[in-house]
């Protein structure tokens, strides 16, 4: 019988509960999903890259041969085989990684949550890129810490000017390949100087890599996390290489804090699902990625040039772009009189969709900006939305 409450509960939400923000790119793919929409907006990886069939068989073999074990509770830290595997493909001549070192995560983004909650404290300095990945900066705001943004330039961060901002930090966040939302990728010059930077100031390093596979000329730079494994928290996901749907990724780390961050991990979800890591061991073991990445940088490469050369097109020459050699995304610069926001509201009215550059600043956003993703969309429908957007542009007052 339910019982009928005259005084309903009035809630009383967490303080950190009231940090905690929505995504804007979440709440714009809402709108997004409508067919007649060409949408620039999402960092969704093309579904044409999924390999469908593939993942059939593993799930089809896992289940039949090992159906008990894959079914069942499994060890916080991940399926033993997979963490081999990715400390085999990230060891080097001299740098070997211990599979000990890798925690498996529900998605990369659950390894952001699990090193927020371990490495900071209220009001701790954590030091981000200008602009940064959104959802680094939601996952980390939760644990309410005073952002630094670190300077950056049309090749990326800029590692001298971390000196300024270091004093009291915890760590830097970096995405150095193909960064989302710009695109630009760090030289292998200042990879070793930011590396070294961090070292000389005791600073944890962050190095977020989702796209470094996605380099279109196949030549991937080298890791951070190589050049000083004591200093360097590497994470990686298997979303932008196979599918985002199976929420697979994981961090690489010192022992004494990967042990932490399987601690916290435990008390988040226990286990990441250990049918997942055992189908995506098996998909992965024999080198399937070998032969199935080349084509996602192919596909890629094409729709981003077809997008760079629709910008040329119908762009007005006061507008300006990065052009990525690797990923999913190219960043806008628009003149300072246009608000991307406001622009946004006409590129809806006229069914084209992107993501304004505001909400990837920590700090000091520049109004002026927006992300576009060309992965999901056609070269066709490339040209028609590049070319409405830039007449949109051109007309803005």
């Amino acid at each position: 019988m339910k019982i009928e409450n005259p005084n309903p509960i009035t809630w009383h939400f967490a303080d950190r509960a009231a940090a905690m923000q929505s995504s804007f790119i979440r709440e714009i793919l809402k709108v997004t999903q409508r067919p007649d929409i060409i949408s620039f907006a999402g960092g969704l990886p093309s579904a044409d890259t999924f390999p469908v069939e593939k993942m059939k068989s593993a799930f089809d073999k896992v289940l039949t041969e090992s159906g008990r074990v894959a079914l069942q509770y499994g060890p916080t830290d991940g399926f033993p085989p997979l963490r081999e595997w990715i400390a085999n493909s990230l060891s080097t001549e001299g740098c070997t990684i211990a599979p000990e070192q890798v925690l498996m995560t529900s998605g990369s983004q659950q390894a952001l949550d699990l090193i927020g909650k371990v490495l900071i404290d209220e009001g701790s300095r954590v030091l981000v890129e200008t602009p940064s990945y959104l959802g680094a900066l939601q996952a980390f705001s939760v644990y309410r810490p005073e952002f630094a943004s670190v300077a950056t330039d049309e090749h990326g961060l800029v590692p001298s000017s971390i000196d300024a901002v270091v004093e009291g930090a915890r760590m830097l966040y970096a995405l150095p390949n193909f960064q989302n939302p710009t695109g630009r990728s760090l030289s292998v010059e200042r990879r070793q100087e930011l590396v070294e930077t961090c070292a000389r100031h005791n600073l944890p390093l962050i190095e977020d890599d989702p796209y470094g596979a996605l380099s279109y000329k196949g030549e991937p730079y080298p890791k951070m996390l190589n050049m000083n494994p004591d200093g360097v928290i590497y994470m990686g996901s298997f979303s932008k290489v196979l599918t985002p749907g199976i929420r697979l990724g994981y961090v690489v780390a010192p022992l004494p804090l990967v042990r932490r961050l399987e601690l916290a991990k435990q008390a988040a979800d226990l286990h990441t699902s250990q049918l997942t890591q055992m189908v995506v061991h098996e998909v992965i073991k024999d080198g399937f990625l070998q032969e199935h990445i080349p084509t996602i940088r192919n596909l890629y490469a094409k729709q981003c040039q077809a997008m760079l050369d629709a910008m040329k097109e119908h762009f007005p020459s006061n507008v300006s772009w990065t052009k990525p050699e690797g990923g999913m995304f190219i960043w806008v610069q628009l003149p300072k009189h246009i608000d991307a926001m406001k622009l946004l509201d006409q590129a809806l009215a006229a069914k084209v969709a992107f993501v304004p550059g505001a909400p990837f600043y920590a700090n000091k956003p520049e109004m002026n900006t927006l992300r576009l993703s060309f992965v999901t969309v056609s070269p066709a429908r490339i040209q028609e939305g590049i070319a409405i957007l830039g007449k949109l542009i051109a007309a803005f007052k």
